[in-house]
């Protein structure tokens, strides 16, 4: 295997062969693998930088190459670059054929096999289920995967193919992991850390294999792996520390160069030497030669002995010898007058068709995705019939509790017109001499136990010590000879005295720290009092219309006479379960794939972001349909609320709020990394929507500058399309109802174009 710009030797020896033999573009196709120059990404002082510095790699096709190193030290990162899950700030990659991700490329794609460090499998599936997964992904048939299976699970000593991810021992999915990056056969196998937990008969058996695989020339596989000495069999080994390379080349080679009987040896002392700190440039390097037994052009004169020292740790981390930083690295310094690398070939380019531009979906992807999804569902019941109960459970909760009268309201009663023990009976005639009490049994019929809630009491401080105690809400007090002074009222009308219309007076003393209650009661009492006095009038023979105030409102063209405020708020809120229900549900289940690393090993493998998004928007709009249908018929067939207009414009606006919720939760997902964040996010942007969409408040009572955004929020034009389609019965020709449509439409487009964008470009 070849090797490039690592020790000095090699460098030396390398660039000899490239000025007299140049290479040509077909030994360049040859190489599986090329990673030249540096990779930096910055953190905090807390979480110090990682730099791959100075890398200048390249892995023929055929060849085993291991990538060896302390954890931290770079390893996975640098696999994440060249399987184009992370982006170099600075140098190139060129892998099968061109830069991953670009046409040429196998990557991401079949062409290549990934194993992550994380197990990145399903619990839920079992193992013949995991593969067959992946298997119909890479584009195998049916009995190609079953035979793979069955070689791979007796030679990976795997437990029955039907057995749950799950429940395996950890050893065990790690096999299962390597086993679904070996299905499909890729020409380029990146395993990171494959053996770990792997008992050393399995482990050698796994190395044996591998070299197997590649000795056609067909197979290239780069690995990881914290036992440095078990690479004996690899072709050439990278050793990395504190993101430089110490040292490429082959097990052999290395072992004789140092003098050293095992890898770990040799590991060993070239760690002792990027260690070293600042020193005078007459003795250092006699220091460590002398200490060490350094082959010739192995130590970089110019990185050992750099103007400013420093340690560099096992994670990456630096600890500084001085005010200026800089590190020590093996590594050589490529000076300008140096000749460089050549150029990387150009990308292998296949014939492009312009409907090629438009074939961003593969069908045996979208396959494996909604059989992937569907079986998620089928294999957690209990949870996806709480997701589908729960709107239920909502919307019977709100329809139970939201808009109904208040009952059972305790009122503090003083009645002068009564003697002390004397009991006030129902009736009403011209010339009653209790016409307090006719009054005083209306307004209070709204309870069954209405009798046992009025507290009468001898003197007004009583009652109102009742209220002031949070024991009744208003006190009522009808003054003495009530009865004489309002029939005089009525008769004298405008020539009344100041002494009847005193007495013909009821007074009322409300707790109003409830605004609703203490609002109901006035407009009861007032209700009440008009109702009596027709009643009144009428028994003595006058026209009730005469005490009627000259306005008469008739019945409403749209709505009741008496509206309640379950019909109003119920169109917010119906859409207002369906679309946060469904953002929970799609930004649950995209955390829960991506954290589990079975999401980037989908991506590594082919799958593209929009396959992901249009999988799961097919199948969670399978469940939302069922939500939605379940919340329509408990809201219009059991509860009974107003529906005047078409039931299927009603059902299409909630699935499309539906849908819109499940791209707002695509959002969620891409922008945050974890269930705690998502859920945050949520939260944060529901009260919003209630307050500000028309939900629970009109939006003709807002500020001025709240009407304003509240436009611009995805809930608003269709709740106010919902609602006249409930009310007022409106058809999709009139604007108020189709603009609602179109709202969500294009909130629809908005989100999943930022998703589609977040998952293209949100890499690391």
């Amino acid at each position: 295997m070849t090797v490039e710009d690592n020790t000095g030797s090699a460098l030396e020896l390398r660039r000899r062969q490239l000025k007299s033999q140049p290479s040509t573009l077909h030994t360049r196709r040859q190489q599986a693998v090329c990673v030249r120059r540096a990779y930096k990404r910055y953190g905090t002082k807390k979480n110090p930088f990682v730099i791959l510095d100075g890398l200048n790699m390249t892995v023929p096709k055929g060849s085993i190459y291991g990538l060896l190193g302390a954890s931290g030290c770079g390893k996975t990162t640098l696999l994440s670059c060249i399987v184009g899950r992370k982006r170099l700030n600075s140098g190139e990659i060129w892998v099968l054929g061109g830069t991953p991700g670009s046409k040429g490329s196998g990557v991401p794609g079949p062409r290549i096999g990934y194993m992550p460090q994380e197990i990145a499998l399903y619990g839920e599936f079992s193992i013949r289920e995991t593969l067959l997964y992946f298997g119909r992904i890479a584009g195998l048939t049916k009995e190609k995967i079953e035979e793979r299976l069955e070689f791979l699970v007796s030679f990976l000593m795997l437990p029955d193919a039907n057995r749950l991810v799950k429940i395996l021992s950890g050893g065990q999915q790690r096999r299962v992991s390597l086993a679904s990056a070996l299905l499909h056969e890729p020409e380029l196998l990146i395993l990171d850390e494959p053996t770990v937990g792997v008992d050393p008969l399995l482990r050698q058996n796994i190395w044996d294999h591998l070299v197997n695989i590649t000795k056609g020339g067909n197979t290239t596989v780069i690995i990881t792996t914290h036992y440095i000495d078990e690479t004996r069999q690899a072709s050439i080994i990278g050793l990395m520390r504190g993101g430089y390379f110490l040292a490429e080349e082959s097990p052999e080679r290395l072992l004789a160069q140092f003098n050293a009987e095992t890898l770990e040896d040799v590991f060993l002392k070239l760690s002792v030497i990027q260690n070293m700190g600042r020193r005078r440039r007459s003795s250092i390097l006699q220091e460590v030669t002398e200490t060490i037994q350094v082959p010739s052009g192995v130590v970089n004169e110019a990185a050992v002995l750099d103007e400013e020292g420093e340690i560099s740790g096992e994670f990456g981390d630096n600890v500084s010898m001085s005010s200026r930083g800089g590190r020590v690295s093996i590594t050589p310094v490529v000076k300008d007058t140096e000749p460089s690398m050549p150029e990387l070939p150009p990308e292998e380019q296949s014939p492009t068709e312009c409907m090629d531009y438009f074939k961003v979906i593969k069908m045996h992807h979208m396959q494996a995705l909604i059989w992937k999804n569907f079986l998620w569902m089928w294999r957690n019941i209990p949870v996806m019939l709480f997701i589908i109960g729960l709107p239920v459970a909502q919307i019977i909760l709100f329809c139970l509790s939201i808009g109904h009268d208040p009952y059972d309201l305790p009122v503090s009663i003083v009645n002068f017109e009564l003697d002390q023990k004397e009991e006030c009976h129902k009736g009403i005639s011209c010339n009653s001499t209790r016409l307090s009490c006719s009054y005083l049994n209306h307004p209070f019929k709204f309870s069954a136990n209405y009798k046992k809630l009025q507290n009468y009491f001898d003197t007004i401080n009583e009652a109102k010590d009742s209220v002031i105690r949070g024991k009744s809400w208003a006190v009522i007090i009808v003054p003495h000879n009530y009865s004489d002074a309002l029939r005089e009222r009525l008769e004298a009308w405008r020539y009344a005295s100041e002494w009847d219309i005193e007495y013909s007076s009821v007074e009322v003393y409300q707790d109003k720290s409830n605004e609703n209650i203490g609002n109901f009661l006035k407009v009861y009492l007032y209700e009440t009092f008009q109702k009596f006095i027709q009643d009144y009038l009428k028994s003595c023979d006058i026209d009730e219309r005469v005490v009627s105030l000259p306005i008469r409102i008739e019945e409403p063209v749209y709505g009741y006479r008496h509206p309640n405020f379950t019909d109003f708020a119920a169109p917010g809120i119906i859409l207002t379960i369906i679309f946060f229900l469904a953002v929970a549900l799609t930004s649950g289940a995209m955390l829960i794939e991506r954290n589990e690393g079975s999401l980037e090993r989908s991506l590594v493998i082919g799958i593209n972001g929009i396959e992901i998004l249009f999988a799961h928007v097919i199948t969670q709009f399978v469940v939302m349909v069922g939500q939605s249908i379940m919340v329509l018929i408990f809201s219009f067939a059991v509860f009974n609320l107003t529906l005047n207009g078409n039931i299927f414009l009603v059902a299409l606006l909630t699935m499309m709020t539906g849908l819109c919720g499940m791209c707002f939760g695509f959002v969620v997902s891409c922008v945050c990394d974890t269930e705690r964040t998502a859920t945050y996010m949520a939260m944060g942007s529901f009260l919003p929507m209630v307050m500000l969409c028309g939900i629970i408040w009109p939006i003709e009572g807002m500020h001025q500058i709240l009407r304003i955004i509240s436009l611009f929020l995805p809930l608003t034009k269709s709740t106010e399309s919902l609602r006249s389609i409930l009310m007022r019965g409106w058809g999709f020709a009139v604007s108020s109802v189709y603009i609602g449509f179109i709202s969500t439409v294009i909130w629809i487009v908005v989100f999943l174009t930022f998703s589609v964008l977040l998952l293209k470009f949100k890499k690391g």
